[in-house]
């Protein structure tokens, strides 16, 4: 933990950012497949109530299934924003690291190595950092879109056969 907390410190405020937003989307995900989860095995009840608004509106069963899931997509493009972004923050960090090392080379020479590995370090724990928030967002954006779209099927296919 004590070097985990070292790597945050060396890297920034970059890493202070990535982490943050690593917490958030993390959290988001777990929201997001728990409230997907009781969609899927509630599906019995969301097709009663589709149906139900069926009849009565005469609207298509398609378009209320997606009304219906509107509030389970929602947050789930801060989650894609967070896979997205966290690879550039990085990057960022690597372009800041990179540039404070050649700012050292210009004050200092190369006399004192350990100003330039200050800057490098700073760029490969801010790359480091930006890959690790991006990869688990990404992953979870996806299986959480293709979890969506399983409840989406599942809620249109019970409608029609319970229409018939």
């Amino acid at each position: 933990m004590d070097k985990l907390l070292d790597y945050i410190d060396k890297g920034g405020v970059i890493m202070e950012i990535l982490l943050v937003l690593n917490v958030l989307g993390i959290s988001l995900i777990i929201w997001k497949a728990i409230q997907i989860a009781i969609a899927y095995y509630n599906r019995e009840k969301i097709v009663e109530a589709i149906l139900s608004e069926v009849n009565s509106n005469g609207e298509l069963i398609s378009d209320e299934v997606s009304l219906r899931l509107l509030s389970l997509e929602r947050g789930l493009e801060t989650v894609k924003i967070i896979a997205s972004i966290s690879p550039l923050l990085g990057l960022l960090g690597t372009v800041i690291g990179v540039l404070f090392s050649f700012e050292a080379i210009s004050k200092s020479g190369l006399d004192d190595p350990s100003l330039f590995a200050e800057g490098i370090s700073l760029a490969l724990i801010t790359t480091v950092g930006g890959l690790i928030v991006a990869i688990p967002n990404y992953i979870g954006y996806n299986y959480l879109i293709s979890a969506l779209d399983r409840v989406e099927i599942s809620l249109n296919k019970l409608s029609r056969e319970r229409l018939k």
